[in-house]
């Protein structure tokens, strides 16, 4: 049996990632990634870094505890820099780092597809519901 090297087990096990099993790394990501605060969050911060403040104004309805989550979450999964600068009162910044860039792509998409096709799927909800209750 061939020994190797811990990066070429690693490497064997991302090739081994399958999402749609409950157990893989890669699912447990997929289900923070599309979870609706973190989408808004990293779509609003790739326009450009924003405060807390601006954020909680920019996403309506998200609550400042599940920003704050939000926030620590994407920081933790290296998608987000938070940046302290010392003055009165403390300025805090939140800015995409390059990964978090990468993401605010697809998410971004996802975002603009819901915005231009919303019209489309509500009229679609009211067709399939008028035949719901017709049947």
């Amino acid at each position: 049996m061939a020994t190797q090297t811990a990066a070429q087990r690693r490497e064997q096990a991302r090739a081994e990632y399958d999402a749609f099993i409950k157990a893989c790394p890669t699912n447990q990501l997929l289900d923070r990634i599309s979870d609706k605060w973190v989408s808004l969050v990293v779509s609003a911060l790739a326009a450009r870094p924003m405060r807390y403040s601006d954020l909680s104004r920019k996403i309506a309805g998200v609550s400042p505890k599940m920003l704050t989550q939000t926030l620590r979450t994407l920081e933790r999964d290296g998608l987000v820099t938070r940046t302290v600068t010392p003055s009165v009162p403390v300025r805090v910044d939140y800015e995409l780092t390059t990964l978090g860039s990468s993401l605010a792509h697809l998410l971004t998409a996802v975002k603009d597809w819901a915005e231009t096709h919303f019209d489309e799927v509500h009229r679609a909800r009211e067709r399939y519901d008028t035949d719901q209750a017709a049947a």
